[in-house]
């Protein structure tokens, strides 16, 4: 009897500490996401549905302008100053989605806004974003009822050859310059990321 109790007792010590982990780690990973987030500006695109068609405007869309912004960020040295560039350009981004739209032959409207937003988690080549909320440049097509489409807007990780999602080592440069050393090894351990996402739920499922 006094064995089992004791077994018990130290069952309950142990996922007491696996518990205390575990919220250890969860605000950790919180804490660098935020920071993350604050050191970027992301680029998302929204289709006005999960048409063929519409999925197909979506990546129009987000070459033309996609393209454009690879013109005005060029010389970009800051995330802020990035912020400026686009802020001013809203009124361009719009014009430039919707005349795609138009060419196209569709009647969507198109909204452009810099918003935070909840965004998943995300890989783009060996770098994984955590999930949370992100500032970025949010394209708009009709209803925006469609799969989306995102990367990172600032530092660049969207244009020129990683538009496609192909990040080269020189766009892993820019991140190591924009990122702490503990923040860029974050986004680097992939794996480790997706393990601890499963942690993250299995520590809210614990808190509901």
């Amino acid at each position: 009897m006094q064995r089992r109790k004791w077994i018990w007792y130290l069952l309950l010590g142990m996922n007491v500490m696996l518990l205390a982990l575990l919220e250890m780690q969860y605000v950790k990973n919180q804490r660098i996401q935020e920071q993350i987030a604050g050191k970027v500006l992301r680029f998302h695109v929204l289709a006005n549905s999960d048409t063929v068609e519409d999925q197909n405007l979506k990546l129009a869309v987000r070459d033309a302008v996609g393209s454009r912004m690879a013109e005005l960020l060029s010389d970009v040295q800051d995330r802020a100053a990035c912020e400026q560039v686009v802020e001013a350009h809203l009124p361009e981004i719009t014009e430039t989605a919707q005349a795609v739209v138009r060419e196209a032959g569709y009647g969507y409207e198109v909204h452009a806004a810099i918003e935070e937003t909840d965004f998943p988690s995300k890989t783009y080549g060996k770098f994984t974003f955590p999930a949370g909320k992100y500032e970025a440049l949010r394209v708009v097509i009709g209803e925006g009822e469609g799969h989306n489409w995102w990367c990172v807007m600032y530092p660049n990780m969207c244009f020129e050859g990683s538009m496609y999602e192909v990040v080269d080592e020189s766009a892993g440069e820019e991140l190591k310059k924009v990122l702490s050393k503990e923040e860029y090894r974050a986004v680097l351990e992939e794996g480790n990321y997706k393990v601890r996402c499963r942690y993250l739920t299995f520590l809210d499922d614990l808190k509901e």
